[in-house]
């Protein structure tokens, strides 16, 4: 019953967590028309650093005296979050929210193929062909030579690029490494981003408004984060998981209501495909993970 009662709680968790990311881009994506991309990512790490530096003086995690090569996959890590930070926004700046959500869940199929060929993790025929389907269906969102392609849907792929050397990276962190320092860490590297961007354009004023909207976006951040991050503590990571997913369904009812962007029918068709292999692809790695008794790294 406890691991019911923790599956049921990692799930609201992530549920939670993927709702504050998405209305968090949806606030981004608000204030795109009223303040730069760089003046909006600093103003809203300011307020990242901020809590994350004072979640980690409660929870006793910033700590320093880590091992170099700990240090340097925290800098390829934080890398990582930096590009994929830049060209999502961009990529959500000039296009509807919920084809860049679509793109972006595409990400695990990335990170399974990535580690097979980069870290060397086996990859069997099944999860192959689900990741050159879900791959497939992204083709369907991006629509290249179509009427409704966007030259920003590359700026989106090479986001999920970025994003996967960014978890390639924390697979090979020791467990030693504080999950809220890394947090704190990146959040420096992508405020320092906002802040050189910020040198060569010019400010606008804050209205009323745009400081709330960014206030908001902050806010979902850090919650975001607190969710996802409490959501893979809680419960098997098999059953939370797929929950990620549910950022997808926010980001269709945000983008309609709100920007008034309804997708089309090959988007819709792409999204689903891309959501079922990466489904496909977790309940794959959980039955081999049963039947073998296998970790994580070795499963077919």
């Amino acid at each position: 019953m406890k691991v019911v009662s923790d599956n049921i709680r990692g799930a609201l968790l992530m549920t939670g967590g993927m709702c504050a990311f998405t209305v968090n881009d949806a606030f981004m994506k608000s204030v795109s028309d009223q303040i730069p991309l760089f003046q909006a990512v600093f103003l809203r790490g300011i307020g990242a650093i901020i809590c994350l530096t004072f979640m980690c003086r409660v929870m006793n995690q910033l700590h320093f005296n880590l091992l170099r090569r700990d240090w340097g996959l925290i800098v390829l890590r934080t890398l990582g979050e930096v590009g994929g930070t830049y060209f999502f926004l961009t990529a959500l700046f000039h296009m509807p929210i919920a084809n860049v959500s679509a793109i972006l869940q595409a990400l695990p199929l990335a990170v399974s193929l990535a580690a097979t060929l980069f870290l060397g993790e086996a990859l069997g025929w099944r999860r192959l062909v689900a990741i050159t389907i879900g791959f497939v269906g992204v083709l369907f969102i991006i629509q290249p030579g179509g009427a409704d392609f966007s030259s920003y849907s590359i700026y989106a792929l090479i986001a999920v690029g970025c994003i996967t050397l960014r978890d390639l990276a924390v697979r090979r962190m020791s467990v030693r490494v504080p999950v809220v320092f890394v947090a704190l860490i990146a959040a420096i590297g992508v405020t320092a981003l906002g802040a050189i961007g910020s040198l060569f354009i010019t400010w606008a004023p804050m209205a009323t408004t745009s400081a709330l909207q960014i206030g908001g976006a902050t806010i979902c951040l850090i919650f975001g984060y607190i969710f996802s991050v409490s959501a893979m503590r809680s419960g098997e990571i098999s059953f939370v998981a797929p929950f990620r997913y549910t950022s997808l369904l926010v980001a269709l009812l945000l983008g309609m209501a709100v920007f008034d962007e309804w997708p089309n029918a090959l988007t819709v068709i792409g999204a689903s495909i891309v959501v079922a292999t990466g489904l496909f692809t977790l309940w794959r790695e959980r039955r081999l993970r049963i039947r073998h008794n296998l970790s994580p790294d070795r499963i077919r």
